[in-house]
C-alpha cells in the first residue's frame, strides 16, 4: 500500500482515481464545443442587431411597411440614403458631434493624465482621499446637474454652445478615466523616474517624455469608451443647445419625424448607418490597442 493509500486511509477517504486519457480529452473537447457555443451565441446577440439595421436601411418604405420586419428584404434600394441626406442636416450633424467628440476627449486625456500623475506618482498628503473623491463621482446620475448647469450656461453666456455640451461631458467621464489612468500609472516601475530624475529631469519633464507617451494604450481605451458615449449623448444637447445650427446627430434624428408623429424609419435607419459608420471603423482599426490598454491598466487596478 502506497503512502497516499495509507494517508486516504487513515483519514477514512478513497484516493480519488485519475481519468484515463480518452476520458479527459472527450470532457476536454466537450468543454471546448460548449465554450464554442456560447461564444458564437454572444457574438450572435451582438452582431444582429447592426446587420438588420444596414439591411433595413436598403428596404423600400412599402416593404418595410408590409413586410416582415425581420425578413430579408424583399427589394433593394438606395434611395434611404439619399432621402437621409436630403431630409435634414446630417453633415452639420455629424460636424457637430464630431467637435463636441474630440473636444471632449481632449479635456478628458489632458485633466485625466495629469489628474492620476499628481494623485499616484507625484503623491501629496490626502491623495487618497482625493482619488475617493473623484470615483464617488462615478455613482453621480447626470440628470441631478441639468437644471444647475442651465441656470449657470445663462448667467455667463454658454448655453447654445459647443462648450455648454463638452464641458459636463468631460467632467462626468473624469471621474473612470482617472481611475483607469491610475491604474496604469501604479505598475510604471519607480526605478524609471529614479533614473530620470538623477538625469535632472522634473516632474513635468517626466510627464511629457516618459509618463504620457507610455500611456498610449491607455489614452486609447479611454478616448474610444468615452467616445462612444459622447456621440450618443442625447440629454445635454438636448437641455443645452436651442438652435439647429449645433444639433447634434441624437438630435439631428428628429428631423425624420413628419407630421402627426410620422417617421420615415427607412430613412431613419440610413441616417443612423451613415452616423455610426464612422465610429465603427475607427473602433475596428483601434481596438487592438483598446484591448492592450485595458488589460495593462484597468484590468490591474
Amino acid at each position: 500500500m502506497t503512502a497516499t493509500s495509507q494517508r486516504a486511509g487513515r483519514r477514512g477517504t478513497a484516493p480519488r482515481p485519475s481519468l484515463p486519457p480518452a476520458e479527459r480529452r472527450r470532457r476536454l473537447d466537450l468543454h471546448r464545443s460548449l465554450t464554442t457555443v456560447v461564444v458564437v451565441l454572444i457574438v450572435a446577440v451582438q452582431v444582429y442587431p447592426l446587420v438588420w439595421l444596414f439591411l433595413t436601411a436598403l428596404r423600400t418604405p412599402a416593404d418595410f411597411a408590409s413586410g416582415n420586419l425581420f425578413a430579408l428584404p424583399g427589394e433593394i434600394t438606395a434611395d434611404n440614403f439619399v432621402r437621409a441626406l436630403g431630409t435634414g442636416n446630417l453633415g452639420l450633424n455629424i460636424l457637430n458631434s464630431f467637435v463636441v467628440t474630440m473636444g471632449a476627449n481632449v479635456l478628458i486625456v489632458l485633466l485625466g493624465t495629469m489628474a492620476a500623475y499628481a494623485l499616484t506618482v507625484l503623491g501629496f498628503r490626502l491623495s487618497g482621499v482625493v482619488r475617493a473623491v473623484f470615483l464617488l463621482g462615478i455613482i453621480v446620475p447626470v440628470q441631478i446637474a441639468l437644471v444647475p448647469l442651465f441656470i449657470d450656461y445663462s448667467y455667463v453666456g454658454l448655453l447654445d454652445t459647443y462648450a455648454s455640451m463638452i464641458i459636463p461631458l468631460a467632467g462626468f467621464a473624469l471621474p473612470m478615466s482617472v481611475y483607469l489612468f491610475s491604474s496604469f500609472y501604479s505598475y510604471i516601475p519607480g526605478e524609471l523616474y529614479e533614473a530620470a530624475m538623477l538625469d535632472g529631469a522634473g516632474p513635468y519633464r517626466i510627464f511629457t517624455q516618459i509618463t504620457f507617451p507610455m500611456s498610449l494604450n491607455t489614452i486609447v481605451t479611454v478616448v474610444m469608451v468615452n467616445a462612444i458615449f459622447i456621440w450618443n449623448d442625447f440629454i445635454f444637447a438636448n437641455t443645452f443647445v436651442l438652435s439647429d445650427g449645433l444639433r447634434t446627430i441624437p438630435l439631428g434624428l428628429q428631423n425624420y419625424i413628419g407630421a402627426m408623429g410620422n417617421v420615415d424609419w427607412t430613412a431613419t435607419f440610413a441616417a443612423v448607418c451613415v452616423t455610426i459608420t464612422p465610429l465603427l471603423l475607427v473602433f475596428l482599426v483601434l481596438n487592438k490597442a483598446m484591448i492592450q490598454g485595458l488589460e495593462s491598466g484597468a484590468t490591474k487596478g
